[in-house]
Parts: structure tokens; sequence; C-alpha cells
């Protein structure tokens, strides 16, 4: 494990048989300064740098950074191996977000991961088991390779919107498990036997708030699927209509899952903020307007909606509501629906939202669950796979794993190669 024995994110897994080699994660580190090289933060994996074909793949879990975000800057001659959705996802918000991948992530005829269909890259069986996460098209993995068999749990919760794939996975988890890499990111953060609220709780908290009159404002990333479909069941309960920008519109989208709302479903309207026009005329993609103009409503039509409106909303729209006048701040809302670490970074642009909107008059409150499993859950699913080792990944606090999950846990260290 080149990063995650001792943090959060940046997780990065290499493992070697018959002279191959297969990396679980290539992830960019949560602490990373702006200012550094990207490059230099490759962990030392012969094939990053330059061609080496004992590198047979890379395996993404999820389509979160903090898993994929050193990918653009490895050489683009590694497979990389990940959902379906994953990559459409990443593709199709690539044209709004920084250290996007390269349109070329997941080359024509590389492998896709898919729920229980096992993968032969190499001397490795790979068999991915879909989870609940509040990333889209989530991953758990069984590898095996010379008669041993590892299993890396990614990044997973039991209590989102698809908390049914957890029990599943719990009736019927992998056997004969020798080392289970399991994710502890909650440890530290909760009290042991403390549960995180589930998502339907948090849907519920919503239509609370939004039965008062007024425009609600949701800080919430497009890429928590989970999340904005809370929201607009939310916005349905109570008659008011969620708005949505270009980029959150093109991620619903790129699900291509029938059950996720889109433009052109009731109760939802399309915005294009400044920032993103001028972004568009910058690179020409009118294309991504194109889809939307049926649908699409524009400064006159978002003041007259604003009282029963709800809007998923960034700091760079704020342009957009001042334009629209002082007294669409009177009664407004705002909800900040995510990790509530970046409200307590003082330089941080959460607290710089804040402040903005305290100074509009506007205060913001947190309605907000983990994407990741509570240590009761976690211990649920140690107690299901029962595996011979248990290592912690993913986590600040793998010293405190034998006091939860049992006298099988064994500590690794960043670089350390081991047998499984």
């Amino acid at each position: 494990m080149h990063r995650g024995t001792r943090e959060i994110g940046g997780t990065c897994v290499e493992l070697a048989f018959a002279g191959e080699r297969l990396l679980l994660d290539l992830g960019l580190p949560l602490n990373v300064d702006p200012a550094d090289d990207p490059t230099l933060l490759l962990p030392p994996v012969a094939g990053l740098h330059e061609p080496d074909a004992e590198l047979r793949a890379i395996v993404v879990s999820h389509g979160h950074a903090d898993h994929w975000g050193l990918l653009p800057h490895a050489i683009a001659s590694v497979p990389v191996v990940a959902g379906a959705a994953t990559t459409r996802i990443l593709r199709a918000a690539a044209p709004f977000v920084p250290r996007a991948l390269p349109i070329a992530f997941q080359a024509a005829g590389d492998p896709v991961l898919e729920h229980g269909v096992p993968l032969t890259l190499g001397p490795f069986r790979v068999t991915p088991t879909l989870v609940d996460h509040s990333a889209y098209d989530a991953y758990a993995l069984l590898v095996e390779a010379g008669g041993r068999r590892l299993f890396y749990s990614g990044d997973l919760r039991a209590h989102g919107r698809k908390g049914a794939l957890f029990e599943r996975l719990l009736r019927t988890p992998p056997s004969a498990v020798d080392t289970m890499l399991m994710e502890g990111s909650s440890l530290g953060r909760l009290a042991p036997n403390q549960r995180f609220p589930t998502e339907a709780e948090i849907e519920a908290e919503f239509a609370e708030r939004l039965r008062v009159p007024g425009l609600v404002m949701v800080c919430a990333s497009a890429q928590n699927i989970d999340r904005v479909v809370s929201l607009y069941r939310a916005c349905k309960k109570t008659g008011r209509t969620l708005v949505l920008d270009l980029y959150a519109l093109e991620v619903l989208r790129a699900t291509e899952n029938p059950s996720i709302p889109v433009a052109g479903w009731p109760n939802l309207a399309v915005f294009v903020p400044q920032y993103q026009r001028r972004h568009v005329a910058r690179t020409t993609r009118f294309d991504l307007l194109a889809h939307y103009k049926p649908n699409r409503i524009y400064s006159e039509g978002l003041a007259a909606l604003a009282p029963r409106a709800v809007m998923l909303f960034r700091p760079a729209m704020l342009p957009d509501l001042d334009a629209l006048g002082a007294e669409l701040w009177s009664g407004a809302q705002a909800i900040w629906s995510q990790w509530d670490g970046y409200l307590r970074d003082a330089a941080g642009s959460g607290a710089r939202l804040r402040a903005a909107l305290a100074e509009r008059g506007v205060d913001m409150e947190v309605i907000h669950t983990s994407g990741h499993a509570s240590i009761v859950d976690l211990r649920r699913l140690v107690e299901a796979v029962n595996p011979r080792a248990l290592v912690p990944v993913h986590t600040f606090a793998g010293d405190r794993f034998a006091e939860h999950f049992g006298s099988n846990v064994v500590r690794r260290a960043d670089g350390e190669w081991w047998d499984v």
C-alpha cells in the first residue's frame, strides 16, 4: 500500500504475482498543495512514468479523486479498468472541473467493472461487488492470484439510497479471504455505537426546510447522485422546483439510469450561470447547451421562480443571484450538504461562502450524512467476511482497528511489501 495506511485519501495498492503487477486505485492525496507538481506525487510504481509491460492495469474502485486523481499524470499506456458509469460521469464532468481525467481514460476495448462479473488481468482474477457509497458506481474488489484471496472494501456505507447493496454483501460475502483491506474513515469521527443519518432522513430534513417560502440554496456535490435525488424528491413533496446547472445535469445524464432525474422531468429547471456561459463560449462547447434548450430558464425566469426554487449552488453562482436584486435574499436559506470540514477551514472556499452569505443576511445550516460506513456497520462487514487478516486502509485511526474489530488486525506501513 503506497498510501492510505495512515491517512484518508491518495489510496494506491500495488499487487504483484508471477512477475506481473496490478494497481488498485491511484488517488490524489487530500492534503495536496495546489502548487505541488502532481507528477512528483506519483508513488514509486514501475510503469507509471515509463512503459512497463509487467504493470497489467490500474483498477479504479470509484470516481472520487482521492482514488483516481493521479491518473492524468501517469503515462497513458497503462490500461485503466473502472465501471462504465464511472467513466461516463468523469468524462461528463471533465469540461467543468479541475484535475479532470483526459478523454482517453479507459480506452475502447479496456475491461469494465460490472457487479459479480470476474475479470482476468494477467495472473489476477478480479471480481467487483457494487456497493453503497456517495460516489455512483462504486465497487469493492476481490482479487485472486496464486491461490490467495484479497478483498479490498474500497469506500462503502450502509445508510445511503443503495443500502440494500451492503446488506446483500453481508448475506453473500466473499469466502476464504486471506487478507481484507478495509476503509476506516469513520474511526475518530464517530462514537463506536453511533450511526450516521440515512439518506432517507436527509431527504426528510430537506422537505421540512423547503416548506418555508423563499429561495433555498443547497451546497452539495453534483456527483453525489444520492444527495441530488434526495433533494429532488423533497422538492416534489413540497411543490418546489429544483434548479440545476449545466454541470450537474451532464453528470446526472451520464448515469444513464432511468430512475435518476434529468432535464424534462417535472419540478426541475435548467439555469446556466454566467461562469458556465463564459466557459462554453471560451471552449466553443455550444453542444452542451443545445440539449437543454427546451427546459432552460434565464435570469427573469429564475427571479420569478425564486420563492419556490431550490438551487444546487456553488460560490461561482453568487453574481447571478446578486444581479436579481437585494429582495431575492429576503427569506433565503442556505444549506451545506457536504463534509463540514470544508467550513471549519477558515481559509477555505466553504468558510468564504458562509461569510459572503452572512453579508447578505443569510445563515447557513448543515444537513449532511457521510459517504462512509459507521463503525457499527464496519463491524458487521468484518464479521460477515471473517478474513484471516484485517489490514486498515483509508483511515487516520488504523491503530484503533484492533479495539473495534478483533485480534486479526495487522498494521502495515506505506511502502511495505508483504505476502497476502
